[in-house]
């Protein structure tokens, strides 16, 4: 019979990598994260400062979050992911706990690292190589009560898809489910599978927070399908809300 003591724990989780994951930083990339994530973080911090937030959709939803122990699992499409971060920062800041899937390989210890600076724990995995020790690690970082936030269409596509994996990991940690979307009234898009997100320095933005979503216990894949398309629309609904607010409709 397990125990409390029994669980890993949250550093032990986050330090975890795959084989292929093992691969060394040379020198050369020691020195370019020395100097380059800190300015990485400058530049981030003022591009988050010049943007105006006109609206916050769902604060009470957020009040609900941050005021409870309750882990969620909060989703969002890998195209916002930047302003989703940037939202997922106040809640840290607010006290809630959070966790992040980052790959395990060399290119996610810059990741790693901006997480654990803003205090969430940095779950290091990836769908394509560890996949079930990924979803395992996950569960245990439900269990010592951090949610755990997913780009559900991510890491490779197809663009705007939910994964049912998503679906699947919020019922095994019992986390209901927290839809969030935005939009901006200026920004870049990259030349890459999910077209990512970049607004503009002093774009006008919209937050919007859906309520949360149960997903039942047991149930037969036919009825987590159902829940991993009421999430999909869920979250692209939000995209709309978003934008009808952005331009005052």
């Amino acid at each position: 019979m397990s125990t409390k003591a029994d669980k890993p724990k949250l550093d032990e989780i986050g330090d975890r990598r795959t084989f292929g994951g093992r691969r060394r930083l040379s020198l050369g990339r020691r020195m370019y994260y020395f100097f380059g994530l800190p300015l990485a973080l400058g530049l981030l911090r003022l591009l988050w400062w010049s943007y105006r937030v006109e609206k916050l959709i769902g604060e009470d939803v957020i009040d609900r979050m941050v005021s409870n122990d309750k882990v969620y699992a909060p989703v969002y499409w890998h195209q916002h992911t930047l302003l989703c971060l940037m939202l997922m920062r106040r809640l840290l800041k607010r006290g809630f706990r959070a966790g992040f899937i980052i790959t395990p390989s060399v290119d996610g210890e810059v990741p790693a690292k901006v997480a654990r600076r803003w205090g969430a724990v940095a779950i290091r995995g990836s769908a394509a190589k560890t996949g079930a020790l990924a979803l395992r690690d996950m569960h245990a970082v439900m269990q010592h009560g951090v949610s755990v936030v997913t780009a559900a269409d991510g890491p490779l596509g197809p663009k705007a898809h939910f994964k049912l994996g998503v679906v699947l990991m919020a019922r095994i940690g019992g986390a209901p489910m927290i839809p969030i979307a935005c939009a901006a009234d200026r920004a870049w898009y990259l030349d890459r599978w999910d077209d990512f997100l970049i607004p503009k320095p002093f774009s006008r933005i919209v937050l919007a927070v859906g309520e949360p979503y149960e997903i039942p216990r047991g149930g037969s894949m036919e009825e987590l399908e159902k829940h991993r398309q009421h999430m999909e629309n869920a979250v692209n609904s939000l995209i709309e809300q978003s934008k009808q607010a952005l331009i005052g409709r």
